[in-house]
């Protein structure tokens, strides 16, 4: 029990940059190959961002040869090194698992003017 109290304790990360559904964002992910580690990028649009506190994490989609692929990261990961905001995005909605169905333009998001 005293494993689990000392994780509980532990607070979220706060290096990490304030983003929302529709950035565009560059996550900065440690990768061990064999017994070399490097870091190596993920970059997409924030589709979701659920949880609170440890349990908080975010949802990455980006367009690989023609195929959607998606990715979730947690917020306590020591596994992120750093994440980039490359853009704003302007987005009326929380969650945008919308963006699945779409393809090509349609599935594109807006800069949010500032």
């Amino acid at each position: 029990m005293d494993k689990v109290n000392s994780i509980l304790k532990e607070k979220p990360r706060t290096d990490l940059p304030e983003f929302r559904a529709g950035d565009h964002i560059k996550v900065y992910v440690s990768i061990i190959e064999g017994d070399k580690e490097r870091i190596q990028p993920f970059e997409g649009d924030v589709i979701s961002v659920r949880g609170n506190g440890l349990n908080k994490s975010f949802t990455v989609r980006k367009i690989s040869s023609g195929v959607g692929v998606e990715r979730i990261f947690r917020f306590s990961s020591p596994k992120i090194s750093k994440i980039d905001i490359l853009k704003k995005g302007d987005v009326r909605r929380a969650k945008l698992y919308y963006l699945r169905s779409l393809s090509g333009k349609a599935a594109r998001i807006k800069d949010k003017k500032s």
